[in-house]
């Protein structure tokens, strides 16, 4: 069987029985969420030219995104296990859309910040969500299907970006962030309209909900759990430090013009659409191990080479080896919601990815530290090597 007819029979797979519909819904939304939020880098510049704001206080900016949208998964995922997963997953893209108005009409910095932990707190509603929701639905391929909806959302990432670019070159970065919020509204209805109930929408959360919390907490005493969450923190803590600086460093450094910053920025989620669904293909095939080692290897090589390079041309390249990391979501966010109850399962996503991000969420504000005090370069060495880290401790992980 060749490598076209493998994934169009993925296809097929994934469409039939009408669930292709959700699918795309689900996966469209979550496209320009997490586009929405990669806008935030690119019009970085402008928020501190507006707001006066050094690297390091733009750095917090993005921190406070990360950290809100961590500290609400846990809620997200108690959620998740007792309610309609189709409420949330409306709820949260309507709550990005408001704050996102809020944040383009801020008057200081404040109010900006205020509107960020919002934005974070309504996103945080959408991944556990999303996840349980499509492990109801694809049982036997869930590597396949979260695979595919976080390639759409690297089309978001992809495209987003250099369109806010270019919009607020033109017009102003209020435009450049804000023309996403009435397309979330929009979203937010269809989210509703589309999707099956999936759950009763009026059972009160029982009163064991704290005792299963911490029940779930046991289970990091396993030495594969205990692993797998170190993996996911460090890759959080990378993910975050390396996107929220990439366009500035780009224009600050190499300097190279908004405009092309941007599209690399954006080419580093466009290899990702590539990378995802096979990731979570090989996920369901060869196992966590060998899947996760073959995603995360490139880009040692490709923080290593950043700070030496200047050509554009090379720059496509070294962007291209940094972004195979992206196929790694797929893959610990499938073997996380495999090692779960389904009973458990949002309870105990929420539990480790809260714990995680909350942790990776300080990435930014230290990097853009390091930044202030002239030690970007060196700053994606230290990258490479905790991405070399995470390698070890995965080969360190179970078989099975």
């Amino acid at each position: 069987m060749n490598v076209r007819t493998a994934v169009g029979d993925e296809l097929k797979a994934l469409w039939a029985g009408g669930k292709g519909t959700s699918l795309v819904v689900v996966a469209t939304a979550w496209g320009l969420l997490v586009g929405a939020r990669m806008i935030y880098p690119v019009v970085l510049p402008y928020l501190q030219d507006t707001y006066g704001l050094s690297l390091s206080v733009a750095g917090l900016l993005v921190t406070v995104l990360w950290l809100f949208g961590s500290l609400g998964q846990l809620p997200g995922g108690l959620l998740a296990d007792r309610y309609d997963e189709r409420l949330l997953l409306t709820a949260s893209t309507l709550i990005v859309a408001v704050a996102l108005g809020a944040v383009v009409t801020s008057a200081s910095p404040v109010v900006l910040f205020l509107a960020t932990a919002v934005w974070g707190l309504g996103h945080s509603l959408y991944p556990i969500a999303r996840i349980t929701f499509l492990s109801n639905r694809y049982a036997d391929r869930l590597g396949s299907a979260l695979g595919v909806t976080m390639a759409t959302g690297d089309v978001g990432q992809t495209v987003l970006p250099p369109i806010a670019a270019a919009i607020a070159a033109a017009v102003a970065w209020q435009a450049g962030l804000g023309f996403v919020a009435p397309l979330l509204f929009l979203g937010s209805i269809v989210i509703f309209v589309v999707l099956p109930t999936t759950g009763s929408s009026t059972e009160p959360a029982n009163s064991t909900s704290l005792r299963d919390t911490l029940g779930i907490l046991t289970e990091l005493r396993n030495p594969a759990m205990g692993f797998m969450s170190a993996i996911l923190f460090l890759y959080i803590f990378i993910w975050q430090s390396f996107t929220a600086f990439y366009p500035t460093y780009l224009t600050s450094v190499k300097e190279l013009s908004p405009s092309v910053a941007s599209l690399l920025f954006g080419l580093f989620f466009a290899v990702g659409v590539v990378v995802k669904p096979v990731a979570g293909a090989a996920y369901d095939r060869i196992g966590m191990r060998g899947s996760l080692v073959i995603v995360l290897l490139p880009p040692v090589v490709g923080f290593t080479l950043l700070p030496l390079v200047d050509s554009v041309w090379v720059l496509v390249g070294v962007t291209a080896l940094i972004s195979t990391m992206l196929g790694s979501g797929a893959i610990t966010q499938s073997y996380l919601a495999d090692s779960f109850s389904e009973e458990m399962q949002g309870t105990g996503l929420g539990v480790i990815r809260t714990a995680t991000a909350t942790l990776g969420a300080g990435g930014p504000v230290l990097f853009g530290v390091i930044a202030d005090y002239g030690f970007f370069d060196q700053g994606y060495f230290a990258l490479a090597g905790i991405m070399a880290v995470v390698i070890l401790l995965t080969l360190r992980m179970p078989r099975s």
